[in-house]
């Protein structure tokens, strides 16, 4: 199992990333997303024809003014020429227009299905794959590697196809003026292609390589901005800004060395192009000297021949902007490759309509993926009944959290099978399976939304009635009215505006509000007050009362009323039993007792010897 996973998490490791060659291929995986549209690529193909027709014809109009318009008895001819060149310009104009809108608007819904499809993914990758993910770097590849995406199927591939097409016209009316000095320009053609192909490497791999230090640094910068209290609290706002400086600076060396490999293939390229114009200017001029062509053929052909080289020049910065965007294909690729671990099998088991929420664990043995082969739970077994609650105490590390990842299927474990309602999960859909399980962690996730979609997160169908209904319940309906605007206020990214207390009532509130079989509470009052622990705790006493519960508390006080008493030590259960019983052992769990017990009478004397 653990194997499996190592390959699953591969495809974005650092050390797998630099193996990976980048090449144009990777672009073919999002062509699906543009022939989605083939009404808009029709239309850029009409544009783009019509364009170019355009385009290649101005040279044909300047031979004939060039042949015969030069004189007193042709200024009529002179007129109608310019005036086809103005209707030629305007045609050139509309379909140019067109071909830009097409291509344009092509670009950016296909970033926009991409960017969607992507994160549609990301939320549905597991706990395997965000135990090593960065999320700064996911951000950066949803965002500043699909807008490399825009580039490639929008701007350069409208400006590849123009001037593909103005390449290949332009050669072939070359030929069709003159074959002697369209022979030179063919045999040139390879000294100019080649170092654009050899080089095309070298630039790929360099964008590349900006790419992946750009996406460190964004990494960090989110890192940190995402813990700003905790880096002012420490005063590490200087070696922070450093850091995030030191990552800007190898993100800005390795885009100039992707950009010096490209002004040095445009520069030689340019230079190739342009002595080869030059050298067919001269041998033309001989031609025309010596009678051979005339001066309006030779103007045609240098025309045709720099639309043909600045088409080709045009081309290489074109194939410099796609090889960025293979780059950038690749790291999408490499994130859309990624298979979730935990999956829903084939067939999938349906759980009952009337759930009883009975648990299990037979013999599990499991260890994190990221912790190779330090277990965190061994050969564990037992079994809690429809309705009852059963705390979950132990020392820290024990693997009281452990048993909650497990049983939401956030991870399976290598060894033994987890039961609910007597079906193993792994045989039930993992969506299915979290339907009837919620849980009440211990720090609480509150998004930057109103409380009201806050509670009601994950159930969006729910009335403000019912949550109300369920802030009552959870002891929050008094501090949340007494915010600005009340249950529409505004909560800032993961409730900074909000105390622990709070945000654990919103917390609880979700839970209730969603009313599932089995409740999971991970030190749920923990950040309560005594006045307001009572208040929750008598609205969780009511919603366990009919929901199998799984509490896990360090505060043994919070556990005393609980029907059973699991002891965890090393991953293992080494004692169950009532509160009463297990002090009677004299174990483990008697020892926490005396020492929290003890612990809290000691203080409650201090204090009074204080005041007095």
């Amino acid at each position: 199992m653990t194997d499996v996973i190592q390959t699953e998490t591969d495809p974005i490791d650092p050390a797998a990333k630099a193996k990976r060659k980048t090449n144009v291929r990777t672009l073919l995986p999002i062509l699906p997303y543009a022939l989605r549209y083939k009404g808009r690529i029709f239309g850029a193909l009409i544009s783009l024809t019509v364009a170019s027709a355009a385009t290649l014809v101005v040279p044909v109009a300047i031979r004939r003014i060039v042949d015969f318009g030069f004189s007193q008895d042709s200024a009529g001819l002179i007129n109608s020429y310019f005036l086809a060149m103005i209707g030629v310009v305007a045609v050139l104009a509309v379909a140019s227009g067109g071909r830009y809108f097409f291509v344009m608007t092509l670009g950016e819904r296909i970033v926009a299905d991409l960017r969607a499809d992507v994160f549609q993914h990301l939320t549905r990758l597991d706990a395997v794959f965000y135990d090593t993910a960065r999320t700064g770097e996911l951000v950066s590849r949803l965002t500043a590697d699909t807008t490399q995406m825009k580039s490639a199927f929008g701007s350069s591939a409208s400006l590849a196809l123009r001037n593909l097409f103005l390449f290949l016209g332009a050669i072939g009316l070359m030929i069709y003026t003159s074959p002697k000095l369209s022979a030179f320009v063919l045999g040139v053609l390879p000294l100019i292609v080649l170092p654009l192909v050899a080089s095309g490497r070298t630039v790929k791999g360099r964008s590349r390589a900006a790419q992946d230090t750009l996406a460190e640094a964004t990494a960090y910068a989110a890192e940190s901005l995402g813990a700003v209290r905790a880096m002012q609290a420490y005063n590490a706002e200087a070696t922070t800004a450093a850091r995030f400086a030191a990552a800007v600076e190898d993100a800005f060396a390795a885009s100039r060395n992707a950009i010096a490999a490209r002004s040095i293939l445009t520069g030689v390229v340019i230079m190739l192009i342009f002595s080869s114009v030059v050298g067919v200017l001269w041998l033309g001029a001989h031609d025309v000297l010596l009678g051979r062509m005339t001066g309006g053929q030779l103007s045609q052909f240098v025309l045709y021949a720099v639309l043909g080289a600045s088409s080709l020049g045009q081309l290489s910065e074109v194939w410099n902007e796609v090889s960025t965007a293979a780059g950038a294909a690749g790291r999408i690729g490499e994130l859309l490759a990624v298979r979730p671990v935990i999956v829903a099998p084939t067939p999938v088991v349906a759980l009952p309509a009337t759930a009883q929420g009975a648990v299990s664990f037979e013999g599990v043995v499991f260890a994190y993926p990221t912790r190779g082969e330090d277990r965190a739970l061994h050969n564990l077994s037992f079994k809690i009944a429809p309705g009852e609650t059963v705390a979950i105490v132990g020392p820290s590390g024990a693997g009281k959290t452990t048993l909650f990842q497990l049983l939401l299927r956030f991870y399976d474990p290598q060894f033994g099978r987890i039961l609910y309602d007597g079906l193993d999960i792994r045989t039930l859909d993992p969506a299915d399976l979290r339907r009837h399980i919620k849980s009440v962690p211990q720090d609480p996730v509150i998004f930057g939304a109103s409380v009201t979609d806050n509670i009601r997160y994950g159930m969006p169908e729910a009335s403000d009635e019912a949550v109300r209904r369920a802030a009552e319940q959870a002891a929050a309906d008094g501090f949340i009215r007494l915010l600005p605007e009340g249950y529409a206020t505004m909560l800032g990214e993961r409730g900074v505006t909000l105390s622990g207390g709070q945000r654990q009532r919103l917390a609880i509130a979700r839970a209730i509000l969603q009313s599932a079989p089995v409740l999971l509470l991970d030190e749920a009052t923990s950040a309560l007050d005594a006045e307001n622990e009572i208040l929750v705790q008598g609205a969780l006493e009511k919603l366990m009362a009919t929901r199998t519960t799984l509490v896990i508390a360090h505060r043994l006080a919070t556990v005393l009323k609980a029907d059973r008493i699991l002891v965890m030590d090393a991953g293992r259960i080494v004692e169950e039993g009532t509160h009463r019983t297990l002090v009677a052992k004299d174990g483990l769990y008697a020892r926490l007792a005396r020492l929290q017990f003890e612990t809290g009478a000691e203080a409650m004397r201090e204090g009074r010897d204080a005041a007095e």
